[in-house]
């Protein structure tokens, strides 16, 4: 299993927001590329980076932090924010990125992601963002009828690397990961899942370990690690022995 340390970008800044509210935003420094070789002294192989500005505007908005993040990184790096165009995956693919997350193209247009996986074996995660039970896009601001579910499985057979599911209700309080929706969705697709939305500490860890067997690849976690909650090498440690 993987542990993915968050790094989500807004004006250039390290943040957290608080269920996906823009206003909610905690700022946890400035420097992004100073944390991601934090994460990597801390034995973390990947990065989970995320273009806030960029998923409300359909744009990449961070650019260069990003591309200093890739070049900083010794390991590997998952972006997402805003990719919904061909020149958007090949730019960042370009650029060193390893895989890109794709979730308001995933349901608007699936059959161009479908093509991206394809043309980019194992380099496409279809965001699978959860409010109720329902799809969530454009930065989670609007929230669709489709059932996460049902969107998930237009994405079997078709490549994709894995599904990245986030209860956005969870995300960035604390308030521990939604196990039943996480590991129920990997019971019910062929795809693998990474978890999102609501790590506090060590002990989601071990909850999803428990279960990588069954379709967990990972987890990503940002709050926990940035307020001192999660060690980042001992939640390594656990997903290595998973």
């Amino acid at each position: 299993m993987i542990v993915f340390p968050a790094i989500d970008l807004k004006g250039g800044e390290v943040v957290r927001l608080a269920e996906g509210d823009m206003d909610r935003a905690t700022v946890y420094g400035d420097d992004p590329v100073a944390q991601a070789r934090l994460f990597a002294e801390a034995g973390a192989e990947h990065l989970h980076v995320v273009d806030l500005d960029g998923s409300f505007a359909g744009g990449a908005r961070n650019r260069k932090a990003v591309e200093a993040i890739v070049a900083a990184f010794p390991g590997r790096v998952q972006l997402g924010g805003g990719i919904r165009t061909r020149e958007d995956v090949e730019g960042w693919f370009a650029a060193g990125v390893t895989r890109v997350v794709m979730g308001s193209a995933a349901l608007k247009d699936p059959e161009f992601v479908k093509d991206m996986a394809r043309e980019h074996a194992y380099g496409v995660v279809v965001a699978v963002d959860a409010r109720d039970g329902m799809v969530a896009t454009e930065g989670w601001a609007d929230v669709s009828d489709v059932p996460v579910i049902d969107l998930a499985r237009r994405f079997e057979d078709a490549g994709v690397a894995s599904l990245l599911f986030t209860d956005i209700g969870r995300d960035g309080l604390l308030t521990g990961v939604n196990l039943e929706a996480t590991v129920g969705l990997a019971r019910q697709v062929d795809i693998p899942v990474i978890a999102s939305g609501g790590v506090a500490g060590i002990a989601d860890i071990e909850e999803l370990a428990r279960h990588a067997h069954e379709g967990i690849e990972g987890v990503i976690t940002g709050r926990a690690l940035y307020d001192g909650r999660l060690d980042l090498p001992a939640a390594l440690d656990l997903a290595r022995a998973a």
